[in-house]
């Protein structure tokens, strides 16, 4: 239950909750805390009229100003600070989180009235005050029953006890003479806590004893200190008791509600059946969740075998090749230090990229364990209310957080393989122009440093899409010249039926027109329909079969035959593409904002295709 901690703390004091209440935008703070971060507004002139006149810039420059208009258009009060004249005077503080903390402003008494405050009493919430969420930053203007119009998250607090507790000291044994052993069960008749030795003498399972209800210790002290659950009232009929469901506005209601208030049109629903319906959902959701979860222990697992792989395979590797090196005595001696320069920069290279996924993963499932635990505790809440408050909320996080685990998070990044074969046949005549044979790709990006501006990368610059009308160029981080090479890229979103086009490039290719339109680039352009061949603007090779919002198109490069091949789905697109390449090309791909893909790399070569043996007459960069 260590992962579901966070979840159980304060965003402002970093605590645990104490009084949490529940803000419009689903999210916990306590109470304390909502009253230490409350703004007051000025008085002379408040937001709606402020935002009206078009007055000056804000000077709430430490919020979250992301062009929130102050209400929503179902005037549900949220909004940002744009719009207010001046900034509060009150000085301004930090929480252990980070949050900035605004000590509440209270108006100071008429002198005439010189009314001591009464002990213990909170001050009044001023005027035309505002509270901004700790963690989404949407503001609120808090009408004439201030924080007591929120909901309390009884639920939420009883997690918290819970866990609170179970972190506590083992309890011992009460009816130990000396030294009391830890209790193993409490009788809840006897309301006594026994050890194993003082149970079987003093409580023995027989006679009317027989009946008793043992329980472990843990379970013993939340039954003692449990009170009896609160009947859940109204936050606008406190007399009232919540005992219906407002389907369209998805909140607990009582009747006084449905005759006066705003849910009277509303369609409602019992309590209990909304309650058992909520739990079925979350408990469905968390099902998912929990294969992904299991399937991300399992991937971890195998990130840290590949760890171990790749410093098998350097240190093997790197002994190969002190061996060959060795052999060519003189000869060797100076190309050998730099082929162990570039072995240790591959192994560092794939260490990183892994160890990276690794921390990575191991954040995302801790985060994602914390949640799960978090959600079954509060499936265990037997407050109907109190449990649909927020049950919402948490069904949406659940879902947004399974999304997450999406297609190529469980996926490794790097291989334990080093993809470098070591030429030592004529090496006595060529020393000159030693070098790796690369079998394989390596792992590279998009390139957003040569892309055109237009283009938009994200997920780590392996995916790209464009904000122009007009085809504009990418092209990936690294150039071959040697050596066979496998990539794909697959297709996030394809609207309106546009022509992107994939291929090779030289580094001078024109980034503002098709790939393929100028003699630097040798590209496939493919619709919904069909495909062309392109190059120079040469237009060849027209053949059926198109793609689609999923579909895969895959790039085989091979030096050794000095050709390349396009695939659709796994099935080559058309004959060979292209013949007689020579020197250095980068992957590359054109597109417009209709189309969205995400680059895979490092494959290894189709199944259906056999590299052949280097044309002798040709010559490899």
């Amino acid at each position: 239950m260590d992962e579901m901690e966070e979840e159980l703390k304060c965003p402002v004091c970093g605590s645990f909750y104490r009084e949490p209440i529940i803000l419009p935008c689903s999210h916990n703070i306590c109470l304390a805390c909502a009253r230490n971060i409350l703004v007051q507004t000025p008085d002379a002139e408040s937001p709606q009229s402020s935002r009206a006149s078009g007055s000056g810039v804000s000077d709430y420059d430490y919020l979250d100003l992301d062009k929130m208009s102050l209400y929503s258009e179902a005037d549900s009060g949220y909004g940002s600070y744009g719009g207010f004249v001046s900034a509060p005077t009150t000085p301004c503080q930090k929480s252990p989180n980070g949050v900035r903390v605004f000590p509440p402003t209270v108006p100071q008494p008429p002198p005439q009235q010189h009314l001591l405050p009464q002990p213990g009493s909170l001050p009044p919430i001023p005027r035309n005050s505002c509270i901004t969420c700790p963690q989404c930053h949407r503001s609120l203007i808090l009408d004439d029953r201030g924080l007591r119009g929120f909901p309390k998250n009884r639920v939420l607090e009883g997690v918290v006890d819970r866990y609170q507790q179970s972190k506590a000291a083992a309890l011992k044994c009460q009816l130990c003479e000396k030294s009391p052993k830890e209790a193993t069960v409490m009788c809840e008749q006897c309301d006594v806590f026994y050890c194993d030795p003082c149970r079987l003498r003093c409580h023995p399972p027989r006679g009317p004893l027989a009946k008793h209800r043992l329980v472990p210790p843990a379970q013993g002290r939340i039954s003692r200190r449990t009170s009896p659950r609160k009947i859940s009232t109204c936050t606008e009929h406190e007399l009232e008791n919540l005992s219906m469901y407002c389907v369209q506005c998805k909140m607990p209601v009582c009747y006084q509600c449905l005759e006066e208030g705003k849910h009277g049109t509303h369609e409602v629903k019992a309590l209990g059946a909304m309650w058992k319906l909520h739990k079925g959902q979350l408990s469905q959701a968390l099902n998912g969740l929990s294969d992904r979860a299991t399937e991300a222990k399992e991937f971890l697992v195998q990130l840290r075998n590949t760890v171990q792989h790749i410093q098998e395979n350097g240190v093997e590797f790197e002994a190969c090749l002190v061996a060959q090196c060795d052999a060519l005595i003189d000869a060797l001696n100076r190309r050998k230090a730099q082929l162990l320069s570039r072995v240790n920069k591959e192994h560092e290279h794939k260490l990183k990229v892994v160890r990276d996924q690794i921390s990575h993963c191991t954040v995302k499932l801790r985060q994602t364990t914390g949640l799960m635990e978090y959600c079954l505790e509060v499936i265990k809440e037997n407050d109907p209310s109190g449990f649909l408050q927020i049950s919402d909320a948490l069904i949406r996080r659940v879902h947004m957080t399974e999304s997450q685990w999406g297609k190529g998070t469980l996926t490794p990044r790097m291989t334990s393989d080093f993809d470098l074969t070591l030429d030592s046949g004529p090496l006595l005549q060529t020393i000159h122009q030693l070098d790796f044979v690369q079998m394989k790709v390596a792992w590279f990006t998009f390139d957003p440093v040569s892309a055109h501006p237009d283009i938009i990368f994200s997920n780590d610059n392996l995916t790209v899409t464009c904000n122009s009308y007009d085809d504009r160029v990418v092209m990936g981080n690294s150039a071959f010249s040697r050596g066979v090479h496998y990539w794909e890229m697959t297709v996030d979103r394809y609207d309106n039926h546009p022509d992107p086009a994939f291929g090779i490039a030289r580094g001078d290719v024109l980034k503002d027109v098709m790939l393929g339109k100028d003699d630097k680039a040798w590209a496939m352009y493919v619709d919904n329909n069909r495909s062309w061949f392109m190059h120079n603007n040469s237009h060849t090779n027209r053949t059926d079969g198109g793609i689609s919002k999923g579909a895969t198109i895959g790039v085989l490069l091979d030096f050794t035959r000095r050709i390349v091949i396009f695939l659709i789905n796994d099935e080559q697109q058309g004959p060979v593409a292209f013949e007689g390449l020579e020197g250095v090309y980068y992957p590359a791909i054109s597109l417009n904002r209709n189309v969205q893909v995400t680059l895979h790399t490092g494959l290894p070569i189709p199944d259906f295709y056999t590299p052949g043996e280097a044309d002798p007459t040709g010559s490899v960069c």
